[in-house]
């Protein structure tokens, strides 16, 4: 999501390409992770347009204490930042596939609960 509000390709095209396809679900975890990185580069009334604009977009979740026990079970097995971790697990519990460009998500995508699309990667359209 960081990537498509930041205009980097070939991420952005790719997230540009899932939010076409529906409201994509996103934890609570990330949507404030957005808003802080948004606001410490841009300032608070940035980060707030940002987050109304990206809650549109996404279906935002909160997680439960059964999320927060797969995202605890994945922080153990998995050397990945905690938010990341709460990404994967809602992914997982949507049977969605995550899309990211985070090397530490992609390089084990096999071991992970969910499919993982490397953002880096441009999307071929010609695949939906």
């Amino acid at each position: 999501m960081l990537a498509w509000l930041d205009g980097d390709e070939p991420a952005a095209e790719v997230v540009q390409h899932s939010l076409n396809q529906g409201r994509p679900a996103m934890s609570w975890i990330n949507l404030v992770e957005v808003q802080y990185r948004v606001r410490r580069q841009h300032g608070p009334s940035e980060a707030e347009t940002t987050l109304s604009r990206v809650r549109e977009l996404v279906s935002e979740e909160l997680p439960g204490v059964s999320r927060m026990r797969m995202v605890a079970a994945l922080k153990a097995e998995h050397p990945i930042a905690l938010a990341d971790c709460f990404a994967i697990a809602t992914a997982a519990a949507n049977r969605a596939i995550l899309i990211t460009g985070d090397p530490e998500i992609v390089d084990r995508a096999e071991q992970l609960p969910c499919p993982v699309a490397d953002a880096r990667v441009p999307s071929d359209p010609e695949a939906d």
